[in-house]
């Protein structure tokens, strides 16, 4: 009787399919604002990357692999994992080699590529977009809408469109900007459980260190 009801649950509960590596429809690149999450968790962390004089701004949180509803992570790959001299040189614009390898173990195995190529993509991707110059010359800390920091980028890049960018908050900071990109790299819509704008009127924004 046991050994019928542990049969009926396994038809009943399909095991779930395994995320396989280059199957996704488009990629999300997140950029983190790295003074805010110094303030909400890399302080206490004592993370290089919240050292004063590091002058990091919007470094690259990742470049995800995406599902138009959902997202593959932690897929089988063939490649072989980054060495320390291929997650130490993405620091400059990550913050640290520790962000890339989690990156790289999380969304990275998902891209089919191996882990140059992947970080070649990501560098690419990343120097693709302009950053707002404003927000780096700010002396302060301020409240703003955060609406504000999407219409920033928007004027910054003139070629992409609201439904392509997303902005994020955690707790009352800003905490992300997330833009669309097709396979090459070419602006494209967010899918709908990606357009999540962050709807604070008085989000908090820390200057560059």
């Amino acid at each position: 009787m046991r050994l019928l009801f542990c049969l009926l649950s396994l038809i009943a509960t399909p095991l779930q399919a395994q995320d396989r590596a280059g199957d996704f429809d488009y990629y999300v690149m997140a950029l983190s604002w790295s003074p805010n999450w110094c303030e909400i968790e890399g302080d206490d962390r004592d993370s290089p990357q919240c050292e004063d004089g590091t002058g990091l701004g919007w470094i690259l949180h990742g470049l995800w692999p995406q599902h138009d509803i959902g997202y593959p992570e932690y897929c089988r790959t063939n490649a072989a994992p980054p060495n320390r001299g291929e997650t130490a040189a993405m620091a400059d614009i990550m913050g640290t080699s520790g962000l890339a390898w989690h990156q790289w173990r999380k969304h990275g195995v998902c891209s089919g590529l191996d882990p140059e190529a992947y970080f070649d993509l990501s560098r690419t991707a990343y120097a693709a977009v302009e950053r707002p110059q404003v927000l780096r010359d700010l002396s302060r800390p301020v409240t703003l809408p955060a609406d504000v920091i999407e219409e920033a980028f928007l004027r910054e890049n003139p070629r992409m469109r609201p439904d392509q960018i997303t902005i994020t908050c955690r707790g009352d900071y800003i905490q992300e900007v997330r833009i669309c990109l097709t396979r090459d790299l070419e602006l494209r819509s967010c899918g709908r459980d990606v357009q999540r704008d962050c709807t604070l009127s008085d989000a908090r924004f820390t200057p560059v260190r």
